[in-house]
């Protein structure tokens, strides 16, 4: 799982968990508890920002998509240097990504 964080008390109060399962994984209702992966983990990757959504993973190019919508940009994260970037400025308040996965395009 992946956490873009945005408040204060995230930046300074949260820390990765070092057991299994991970204990900021939780299950809200029980149809979903057979999904729950519990070698699964959440890593943050960045702060400062208003309020992340839509995000689309671009595996050939190892980098990441995601709206800061209340920020009217759009957040790129790269998985080779770790760091966030913005992708697009003035947004149109975009509000989730996807990817059209026929050749060619």
């Amino acid at each position: 799982m992946t956490v873009f964080s945005s408040s204060a008390s995230d930046r300074t109060g949260w820390s990765p968990s070092l057991r299994y399962p991970d204990p900021a994984v939780v299950v809200l209702h029980p149809s979903f508890a057979k999904y729950r992966l519990f070698a699964a983990s959440v890593e943050r990757l960045a702060t400062g920002f208003r309020w992340m959504e839509g995000p689309v993973w671009f595996g050939d190019g190892r980098y990441l998509l995601a709206s800061d919508v209340a920020s009217n940009r759009i957040i790129r994260w790269d998985e080779v240097t770790g760091t966030a970037s913005v992708f697009r400025e003035s947004s149109n308040y975009a509000n989730g990504h996807t990817r059209d996965c026929r050749a060619g395009s």
